[in-house]
């Protein structure tokens, strides 16, 4: 990946002038029929839906900044159609969309950022199930397409598992950051094996530097990065089904394939010459610091894994493409498992049926409803079907690969347990196994206060 981060790549496209009578530049930014997007896709949609008079309603936890880019989106879906938009961000979104169905004041459409919500709203009734042709048009035009039916797969209130969600956003973490300049001048390559990651941590250290900066710390969430590196582990040291099994606690979380991928994250942490300041410090130090040794000159800490948000935290001397830069966090050769990805989404869930609802989410499937958002940056997808090169960075483009190439996605583990395991004892339990605990023992004790909740 070259270049920074402020390259638009949309040619004229960046730049509209509507034809008169139509929305102005701000709301609808890219001329109709020029730059890369889908406009075919986007012509023979309008030809076959006319819902002049309509309303959508739609909910989410999209506000400020975010808000302003999918009302892009939805802008281009009123144009055309006819149909009238009307979406409302909300910060305490969760707490919202529970109250609204309940009363009946429902909106048509939510925007769930958690499959957990949807799954329990679904249970209760109130939710209603995608058209049954759904899941065979995810699974074939989503990467890894069955992870994404199975991720919003959930049981109704009649006991049977209907698909209740589709998929829109989407959140990568499986990612290592990385010095380009420090890896030229000691003649690292990017690995692309987990054989050849380790390799690599084990030569920096030959070589008298320090592999890894992690940091652990996050307040009254401290330990939460740490759960991060299991969960992409257990991702490459099982199957899906037993990562689903997990999640679930269909297997205990002192499970023999749990506790494997919790030591395989302490070979990396637990290693005093392999993390900057030794495991005790990772334990401590923030994870919005702990980035900051890869900018030092000479570097601190080669390494660094983390989602996609990070470069938020990073010096202003960072430059993505020129003195940082990220690679896939790679899976094992010899395991025969794939690509697998870490991350995260947010999907479209109907809380309240219409005809326009259905149009809609007919939209969603369109490459182009993703590209309207993709150009604007900040925002990544699963669909297949997509330009890549609408991107609106190489940053995100180069995420947008990886995503694209996956086999198997799978929702961050600590997010679909119960508060009390994912927010709570897997947080501690992982701080007390970098600072000494046995996997077994941190594992056990996580199971156990999981046990009080049956």
């Amino acid at each position: 990946m070259t270049g920074h981060m402020n390259r638009l790549g949309l040619g004229a496209a960046t730049v509209a002038t509507m034809i008169a009578g139509a929305a102005s530049a701000q709301d609808m930014p890219y001329e109709i029929g020029e730059g890369e997007f889908h406009w075919d896709g986007y012509t023979a949609f309008a030809q076959a839906h006319d819902l002049t008079g309509q309303t959508v309603t739609i909910t989410g936890p999209w506000t400020g900044f975010e808000k302003e880019k999918v009302d892009v989106m939805f802008r281009y879906f009123e144009e055309a159609t006819g149909a009238e938009v009307n979406y409302s961000g909300s910060d305490s979104f969760e707490q919202d969309i529970v109250i609204s169905a309940r009363t009946g004041t429902a909106p048509n459409l939510a925007v769930f950022p958690q499959p957990g919500l949807a799954a329990d709203m679904a249970q209760q009734g109130l939710l209603t199930p995608l058209p049954d042709e759904t899941a065979g048009w995810i699974s074939e035009n989503y990467a890894a397409g069955d992870s994404w039916v199975d991720l919003a797969t959930y049981e109704g209130e009649d006991g049977e598992d209907h698909l209740y969600g589709q998929f829109y956003r989407v959140d990568l973490k499986s990612l290592v950051w990385y010095s380009p300049i420090a890896f030229d001048e000691m003649g690292y390559d990017i690995p692309e094996t987990m054989e050849d990651l380790r390799e690599l941590t084990e030569q920096i250290v030959d070589d008298g530097g320090t592999p890894w900066c992690i940091g652990l710390g996050s307040g009254a969430a401290t330990g939460w990065p740490a759960t991060d590196w299991v969960e992409d582990l257990m991702l490459r040291t099982q199957e899906p089904s037993v990562y689903d099994q997990w999640v679930s606690n269909e297997i205990p979380f002192d499970d023999p394939a749990v506790i494997g991928a919790i030591e395989e994250f302490g070979w990396f942490v637990r290693n005093d010459d392999f993390v900057q300041g030794g495991a005790q410090a990772a334990a401590t130090t923030d994870f919005r610091d702990s980035p900051s040794g890869l900018f030092a000159v000479p570097p601190e800490c080669y390494m660094h894994r983390q989602a996609s948000f990070i470069p938020a935290f990073f010096p202003d001397s960072a430059e993505l493409g020129d003195n940082v830069d990220f690679f896939y966090f790679p899976a094992y050769e010899d395991k025969d498992l794939g690509t697998p990805v870490l991350g995260a989404g947010t999907l479209f869930s109907i809380t309240n049926p219409s005809e326009a609802t259905d149009v809609m989410l007919e939209w969603l499937k369109e490459p182009i409803a993703h590209e309207l958002w993709m150009a604007q940056d900040g925002f990544l997808t699963a669909h297949a079907g997509v330009n890549l090169d609408v991107y609106a960075t190489d940053a995100q483009r180069a995420m947008g690969e990886i995503i694209a190439g996956a086999t198997t996605f799978r929702y961050d583990a600590s997010d679909l347990m119960p508060s009390e395991i994912g927010a709570g004892a897997f947080w501690t339990g992982m701080v007390d196994f970098v600072t000494g605990e046995s996997a077994e023992d941190a594992a056990a004790a996580i199971q156990a206060r999981w046990d009080t909740l049956k």
